[in-house]
């Protein structure tokens, strides 16, 4: 499955919030599962970003749905970037011309 990184910044609803934030992501790995993805991993982060989302997705339209629904909720402004394996990234050099 393809792999997304999510960089993620708290709104100040999230940050006022912040101690139901575990029960959100909680809920968050049940809808990333129904949703067929994964979540690989949660980092809470300091500098530009307050948390880092490693997850693996069916495919891009599943993945931008469940960023969207993540971020409709008001917690969170995100920014996603679709990762490429060590596998990946060695069959895309391979095909270089």
């Amino acid at each position: 499955m393809p792999t997304y990184v999510l960089l993620y910044r708290f709104t100040q609803k999230g940050i006022e919030s912040i101690k139901d934030g575990p029960a959100r992501l909680d809920a968050a790995k049940q809808n990333l599962a129904a949703a067929g993805g994964k979540l690989i991993g949660f980092y809470l982060t300091m500098g530009q970003y307050d948390a880092v989302v490693v997850s693996e997705f069916p495919d891009d339209e599943t993945a931008a749905r469940a960023a969207l629904g993540g971020s409709s909720q008001g917690y969170g402004r995100t920014e996603t970037l679709r990762a490429f394996t060590e596998g990946e990234y060695r069959k895309i050099v391979a095909g270089l011309p």
